[in-house]
């Protein structure tokens, strides 16, 4: 049974006696300590000679701890015949030390008869180890009511692998009378039951018990209690503790340990000593930390480098390896080896690297072989392949098909799907769905989302209210708030509507600079809005030059002010060509007027 090197002896004399063997550089101290121990074991010696049955098991116990079994065994068997128990299951120690199990197993029972709780440990462990579980649990049970802690963790162990509920409650005996490895299982069987059962205050107790049980293995020296502790301190933001036991951990000899550690310096900037750490990891089989390596020398372009470690990562059993090999290759345009490292992760069950593999034959021009692979990966949770499945379906006019993926993906957080959704519940006149799903997208970060959200608001938005002197009264609403926030992120139509909220308050500044942002990243109406603006203050050649650029993309009314500015110049030909310009792009108003304006015009030139 691994009790994870717990010093707790199996011997019941209650004296530990060091190893005779020193170098020869003893401090004072230890020289004083074997001398000690060399005058103890005489003052044994002389009283077993003289017949002291105590004193014979001792001196027994001494020899048998120091490995001296032939000068042990005559002093145990003497012990014992006289009817000494610890004596006896002393002897079955040795002689289990020398081969003789069953031998052994004979004067542990006596011993354990005789009342000795770590024989009746010694002994259950024995029937275990042959297979006589019925026998086992009795033993190791009375080991364990006799306040043996070896006994109660081995009883532990046997129930826990029965799935006997008892299991839990001699764990914790072990644990709270200090043993290591009872109190790191107790820690992953409450964190287990945690996991299922989360939720509510009672969550909050558990985990504190969970934390208090990986603490005390931890302080024990238990590397993996060390290393769950740690996780649990990062999670809740206590980065500096949590690294102290990952170092603790690391230095133990746990790889994952050495890996999170690597993380935590990564973040805090310190990627130098977090490449230490990776390596060390790495070195000791972890593909995770062959991963992290691999990615930060594909970040510094050292791509041979990244390829080797992720190849590392691979053969270490980490299909993240694959995955990201298949990605190296993409970025390097090696498509047909990103294939096939996207295949290989895909085949070993890598959601992503089936969605990437679907994205590359799509784009292949293999339709009918990307389709499966998106299936695969949005059944096993990829989100994003779930998204680009819906994608798939709407390029066919597959929109109920398309609507049912995309609506799975929203469900998952994805902000395009979600927005997509709402557009598709806009189109059905489920107005209260769509803002739902508007909301949600736009609250992921969608311009678009928000833009729409705020026309869904502004739709049902009442007039202004006036006051006394009959001028509205404005309020900022929600609706604003959206647009704002679409305008913010680029959003061409949400900066005109936002200035022209600005217009309508008065504020002629905000206004030209939301109408600016709009018309410079392309935007006709933003040109044209403009425009307006500009002439209003007085600006009429710099109007001109937003109208002739939002003319120019298609404006109508755009050409129709410039054929009105040019027909007031006297510049009658230009101005017939934007009126003619005019009734062209329409609409229909637009194009009656500027057809009224271009014939007058034409009569003047003819006159």
């Amino acid at each position: 049974m691994d009790v994870m090197g717990d010093k707790t002896t199996l011997f019941e004399t209650g004296r530990f006696v060091q190893p005779s063997s020193r170098e020869d550089t003893d401090t004072p101290d230890e020289a004083g300590e074997i001398a000690d121990e060399a005058a103890e074991e005489l003052r044994q010696r002389l009283a077993a000679e003289a017949g002291d049955v105590e004193a014979m098991s001792v001196l027994g116990a001494m020899l048998l701890r120091r490995g001296d079994l032939d000068g042990a065994e005559p002093h145990l068997r003497a012990a014992t015949a006289a009817g000494d128990r610890a004596a006896a299951n002393n002897l079955g120690v040795l002689l289990h030390q020398r081969g003789y199990a069953d031998e052994a197993a004979g004067w542990w029972r006596i011993a354990a008869v005789a009342g000795s709780a770590a024989a009746a440990h010694a002994l259950g462990r024995h029937h275990r180890e042959r297979g006589d579980e019925p026998a086992a649990e009795y033993w190791l049970r009375q080991s364990a009511e006799q306040g043996h802690t070896l006994g109660a963790y081995a009883l532990a162990d046997l129930l826990e692998h029965r799935g006997d509920a008892g299991a839990e409650q001699w764990m914790r005996v072990a644990a709270e009378r200090g043993h290591r490895e009872a109190a790191y299982r107790l820690a992953r069987a409450l964190d287990r039951k945690v996991a299922r059962e989360a939720g509510g205050d009672n969550g909050v107790q558990a985990l504190d018990e969970v934390e208090q049980w990986y603490r005390q293995a931890a302080a024990r020296g238990h590397r993996r209690a060390a290393l769950h502790l740690g996780t649990i301190l990062e999670k809740r933001g206590e980065l500096k503790e949590a690294g102290r036991w990952y170092l603790t951990s690391a230095k133990d000899g746990e790889a994952r340990a050495a890996c999170a550690l690597g993380f935590l310096l990564r973040d805090a900037g310190d990627t130098e000593n977090a490449a230490v750490w990776w390596l060390r990891a790495a070195q000791d089989g972890d593909g995770n930390a062959a991963n992290a390596l691999g990615a930060l020398h594909a970040e510094r372009g050292e791509t041979q480098t990244a390829e080797r470690w992720y190849r590392a990562a691979m053969d270490a059993g980490d299909v993240n390896g694959a995955y990201n090999l298949g990605l190296l290759c993409a970025e390097q345009g090696r498509t047909a080896q990103a294939e096939q490292w996207y295949r290989r992760a895909a085949y070993a069950g890598h959601r992503e690297a089936a969605n990437a593999l679907a994205i590359l034959l799509l784009r292949g021009g293999d339709e009918t072989g990307a389709e499966p692979w998106f299936s695969k990966a949005a059944e096993a949770g990829s989100v994003d392949a779930a998204f680009n499945l819906g994608i798939l379906h709407a390029g066919r006019g597959e929109e109920q098909a398309a609507l049912r993926w995309y609506e799975r993906a929203a469900a998952a957080g994805h902000t395009e799907a979600a927005l997509q959704v709402g557009m598709a519940r806009l189109r059905e006149g489920d107005e209260q769905e769509a803002e739902r799903h508007l909301r949600c997208a736009a609250g992921g970060g969608s311009a678009e989302a928000a833009y729409r959200l705020a026309t869904v608001l502004d739709a049902r938005r009442p007039p202004e209210p006036a006051h006394e002197l009959g001028e509205p009264v404005h309020r900022r609403s929600e609706c604003e708030e959206w647009y704002e926030r679409a305008a913010s992120r680029g959003h061409r139509r949400a900066q005109v509507r936002v200035g022209m909220l600005a217009a309508a308050r008065g504020d002629v500044v905000e206004a030209a600079r939301w109408y600016r942002e709009a018309a410079e990243a392309g935007s006709r109406n933003g040109a044209f809005n403009l425009g307006l603006l500009l002439a209003r203050e007085g600006s009429e050649p710099e109007a001109a030059g937003w109208w002739t650029r939002a003319a120019d993309a298609g404006h109508g009314r755009a050409a129709l002010r410039l054929a009105l500015v040019y027909a007031r110049r006297g510049e009658l030909a230009e101005g017939q060509r934007w009126a003619d310009r005019a009734v062209a792009l329409g609409p229909g108003s637009v194009a009656e007027r500027a057809a009224r304006l271009r014939d007058a015009l034409r009569q003047e030139l003819s006159a």
